[in-house]
């Protein structure tokens, strides 16, 4: 038998008292230092559409939040987001971390990422929220960035070359200004990097198979595209 929550009116639980200010939503926790996935764990998830498969992408990083809670961090479509809020347009959603090619799963974030985080966060101390620039990790995984200016008539791929987290908790892909390229090679914290999620022409972020099959024009993944392109507009 269900349990069902009574809840008394709410004249009877605030009396006469009605609230001027509304009520704020307790905001997300803010990410204050960032560890690289350098041994190829990866993230699994499902969706609807097959729900008797797990699917796989690689882990970007970890993140302490400021609630002390340690998530991995992918690039997700249009986003930067935290495993546990992966979402896709089947209803995807997480299920769990595994080692690559075997079939360990595991739900917490390992210990020796934890460690590590929360150690390096006591050494160099939280950063303010206004920081600018409060840590820059390179990009492992081969993100590209999309940028389209004509509703995906044309595309362009751009790839990341780092991840730049600012005090207030954002994590902004840097890439390459051709054009302000003094030297190479380009190392996180280059000059000439700019946040493409700042540019109006960014719409997705794909990791380096998908980028590949664009480059290489597959139908499938072309096809794949036009989809995400419609649900863009």
């Amino acid at each position: 038998m269900g349990i069902q929550r009574q809840t008394a009116p709410v004249s009877e639980r605030y009396g006469n008292v009605v609230p001027l200010v509304p009520r704020r939503h307790p905001e997300k926790p803010r990410i204050v230092r960032l560890s690289p996935e350098l041994d190829g764990l990866e993230l699994l998830y499902s969706n609807d559409r097959h729900p008797d498969k797990m699917f796989s992408i690689k882990i970007l990083c970890w993140a302490l939040r400021d609630d002390d809670s340690v998530v991995a961090i992918i690039p997700w479509l249009n986003a930067v987001i935290p495993c546990q809020e992966l979402a896709d347009p089947l209803n995807g959603r997480w299920e769990g971390y595994r080692l690559p090619d075997s079939a360990y799963m595991f739900e917490e974030a390992p210990q020796h990422k934890q460690d590590e985080l929360r150690a390096a966060a006591a050494f160099f101390g939280r950063p303010c929220s206004n920081q600018p620039a409060a840590q820059e990790i390179p990009d492992t995984i081969g993100t590209h960035a999309v940028f389209s200016a004509d509703g995906f008539h044309t595309i362009s791929l751009l790839e990341v070359v780092s991840w730049r987290l600012s005090g207030n908790g954002t994590l902004s892909a840097m890439v390459i200004d051709d054009s302000a390229v003094g030297h190479t090679p380009i190392l996180p914290g280059d000059p000439c990097l700019y946040a493409a999620q700042e540019h109006s022409d960014f719409r997705y972020f794909f990791q380096h198979q998908i980028a590949n099959r664009i480059k290489e024009r597959d139908p499938e993944t072309l096809a794949a595209i036009s989809v995400l392109a419609s649900d863009d507009e």
